[in-house]
């Protein structure tokens, strides 16, 4: 069924004061999320922290079930975590390194993964190779498969990346993968909630996603999928009470299931949130959810490229909700900022956030709009209406 987007911008009580296409940073959370997060901050408010906690445990649990759901897997396959960063660094840090490994990753690479590759380099020896794109701007699946030898540990890509629309053929990496026995890292914080993703599909062993952008969670709230036929092979980076048991005075038990990952203290309230942003997101459909967001950053791009002095920056064979342009002889920072003020949310991706990716298109920065299924056609216009004129560079 397609979207109704009168009831979802009903639900959505943040489109009455802005136009907000700046989904891919956070989303409009709908009333229900709030809702749920702010009902069990005031039963912490009246009952304590511990105490809400036991009376709410069904509704943490659900989390674990709804998130599963979502992408496909088990529950015992997730684990709830603080932000996407901190889901992909339990996973990454958690794999075992020795010198002349190597480490296989995209162009489009996101730079807190890149940072963290460099890092391990460094400390390990071991080796980050770049996989040229293909014609489209995506990962060449051909040149990964020649890349491939007894010596690469990771394959680890982003889905989709934070400078642009392009969509990683994250199936067909999966399916080089797995043919190679390389354990798969999937990045999926920009793809989940407004497209379907499978984890079976994809492939991967693997996936980090966060709750506030696509989904319209709660921040402070992400997730890691481990695979079951990977876990036994990881060692969280670090280890408490909640993802180990101390068995004797001088030994300890890790906990079978992806929980592993997790650690004791957590925000319960944006986790409850969480669930309730995924089940809205379910209710609705994502393939429903993907043609409506797709269909508005198709149409947001044909205005913008009808526009003097305004060029679209996007890639990609299977493009996404975000559109990534430059005004000729505006600072795109600058740029954002004055259409703040006016009330028309977008950000700015810089090269320090896509280094390998914008740094080879001679780009410092470009302008991020990212629209969500409660954008309209209106709020477009309204932005293609507010853009200056070029001014000579």
């Amino acid at each position: 069924m397609p979207i109704d987007v009168e009831r979802a911008r009903r639900d959505t009580a943040g489109c009455t004061a802005v136009t907000h296409l700046n989904n891919a940073g956070a989303s409009l959370p709908p009333r229900q999320v709030v809702d749920a997060v702010v009902r069990h901050l005031r039963l912490e408010e009246a009952n304590g922290g511990y105490e809400a906690a036991i009376t709410e445990t069904d509704r943490i649990e659900h989390v674990y079930g709804a998130v599963a759901r979502l992408i496909g897997a088990g529950p015992q396959e997730i684990a709830l975590q603080e932000n996407a960063t901190r889901a992909w660094d339990m996973a990454f840090y958690g794999l075992r390194w020795q010198p002349g490994d190597r480490i296989l990753t995209c162009r489009s690479e996101y730079a807190s993964n890149a940072i963290a590759y460099l890092q391990t380099a460094r400390r390990y020896g071991v080796r980050i190779e770049v996989v040229p794109d293909d014609d489209h701007g995506q990962i060449s699946v051909p040149a990964l498969r020649d890349l491939i030898d007894e010596r690469v540990k990771l394959i680890g890509i982003t889905h989709v990346p934070t400078q642009g629309g392009l969509v990683n053929p994250a199936a067909e990496v999966g399916r080089v993968a797995r043919a190679a026995g390389v354990p798969y890292l999937l990045d999926a914080c920009q793809s989940v909630g407004q497209l379907p993703v499978d984890v079976h599909e994809i492939d991967c062993d693997l996936l980090t996603a966060t709750g506030r952008k696509y989904l319209r969670g709660p921040r402070g709230t992400g997730f890691l999928y481990c695979s079951d036929r990977l876990l036994e092979r990881l060692e969280p980076p670090f280890l408490d009470l909640r993802s180990a048991v101390w068995s004797g005075p001088d030994s300890y038990r890790i906990r079978p299931d992806a929980r592993r990952f997790e650690s004791w203290e957590n925000g319960v309230a944006g986790r409850i949130g969480l669930g309730v942003a995924v089940d809205y997101a379910l209710d609705l459909g994502l393939p429903a959810i993907e043609q409506r967001v797709t269909a508005l950053a198709d149409g947001l791009r044909d205005r913008l490229r009808a526009l003097p002095g305004v060029r679209v920056h996007d890639r990609g064979a299977r493009r996404c909700g975000i559109v990534s342009l430059t005004v000729a002889g505006h600072d795109p920072a600058e740029l954002v900022e004055e259409l703040r003020a006016r009330r028309i949310n977008l950000s700015v991706s810089a090269v320090g956030s896509a280094r390998w990716d914008l740094a080879e298109r001679d780009l410092e920065s470009v302008v991020r709009a990212s629209v969500h299924y409660y954008n309209t056609e209106e709020e477009l216009d309204r932005l293609c209406a507010a853009l200056p004129a070029p001014r000579p560079n």
